[in-house]
């Protein structure tokens, strides 16, 4: 048998160490809850990494979808290609807004700046061609022109436009140096036929534009450049000079020609358009107090190409830019056929004049 002072001395152990297994457990609790905020805290950060725009900035990209492709390939492949962050979250976003994802088949346009429920909603609206408006820009058009016919097919506001064209960042090596203002893409608008959805980002309507011009400017096209020691600026300010002073396609070649010579003559082009261009609402006659208007884009009193395009060129235009034909003439007059007749000579010139207007 204990005696009194030994039950007590048992009794304080017991509780001693049942005080310590409390602290012990207590202990272990603490830490897992800690590491259950800390992992909480940590998924709740990538989740917001993840489900956020690849980039502030980048160019849209055609993504097909065809006929069985499903949720997970395509959330892998706008991975593979920078669009995403993560195709895990892309798909749970996905599944999270329609039980069953049903992706329509076409061609959709996505950019690394849209975050992935922006995809998302585009793509559960339909593809770029049942959802889409066919939009032709015609060949010469201004940018003042092609917002016009943008908004009059209820693609964004004039404001809208406006803004993306003046401020608007865009990663292409030819726009650096462009002059401030609207017309600062002037030139490489592309003029072509357009699926462009109605939802769709004034950004990522005119991005497509110049897209469409970064693909003519081909390593091909770079080298005969390279040989004309010509910039892709003055590339298309002079297919924009023949664009627009051209009406015939066999006059393209001839036109450029003539530009061609007078630039290595040091001769002023005294070409109309550029007039009509800075008078910003075109007259239907010229008169010699227009001539005269002071501004660098004023090509009777400035020798050289003017500071910038004065159009949007096509893909004819600035292929005949490329490549002139190789004549002597320094002059032509326009026929009432639309026509141009060419001269070597003033004396010749003006005979033209004579003859044809």
């Amino acid at each position: 048998m204990l005696a009194p002072e030994d039950l007590s001395l048992n009794v304080v152990e017991r509780e001693s160490e049942n005080l310590a297994r409390e602290k012990q457990t207590m202990g272990i609790l603490m830490k897992i809850i800690l590491v259950l905020l800390v992992g909480s805290l940590g998924s709740w950060s990538w989740w917001t990494w993840a489900t956020e725009p690849y980039s502030p900035t980048g160019n849209s990209e055609k993504i097909t979808i065809t006929s069985g492709t499903t949720a997970a390939q395509l959330a892998e492949e706008l991975q593979q290609r920078h669009l995403i962050r993560s195709a895990w979250a892309f798909r749970y976003l996905a599944h999270s807004k329609q039980d069953d994802f049903k992706m329509y088949v076409g061609d959709y346009l996505l950019a690394p700046l849209m975050s992935p429920d922006e995809m998302i909603k585009i793509l559960l609206k339909g593809s770029l061609s049942s959802a889409g408006n066919r939009v032709t820009i015609p060949e010469g058009f201004s940018t003042e022109q092609i917002i016009t016919l943008l908004v009059q097919k209820g693609i964004g506001s004039k404001a809208d436009f406006t803004k993306v064209i003046t401020e608007d960042e865009f990663p292409y090596q030819f726009l650096k140096g462009a002059p401030k203002g609207i017309h600062r893409l002037e030139g490489y608008l592309f003029p072509n036929t357009y699926n462009l959805d109605k939802n769709a980002s004034p950004h990522a309507v005119i991005d497509m534009l110049l897209q469409q011009f970064a693909k003519e400017l081909t390593p091909e096209v770079q080298k005969q450049l390279d040989t004309m020691k010509l910039t892709v600026p003055q590339w298309a300010t002079l297919a924009s000079l023949v664009e627009k002073e051209a009406a015939k396609e066999s006059d393209r070649p001839l036109i450029a020609s003539v530009v061609m010579n007078r630039l290595k003559i040091n001769k002023p082009l005294q070409i109309d358009a550029t007039i009509q261009f800075l008078l910003g609402t075109p007259k239907p006659k010229l008169y010699n107090k227009d001539l005269q208007i002071s501004s660098p884009y004023n090509t009777y009193l400035h020798p050289g190409l003017p500071p910038g395009p004065i159009a949007n060129p096509g893909h004819a235009s600035l292929q005949a830019a490329l490549h002139p034909a190789q004549t002597d003439f320094i002059y032509y007059v326009a026929k009432k056929d639309g026509y141009h007749v060419f001269a070597k000579t003033y004396a010749e010139h003006l005979n033209n004049i004579k003859l044809y207007q």
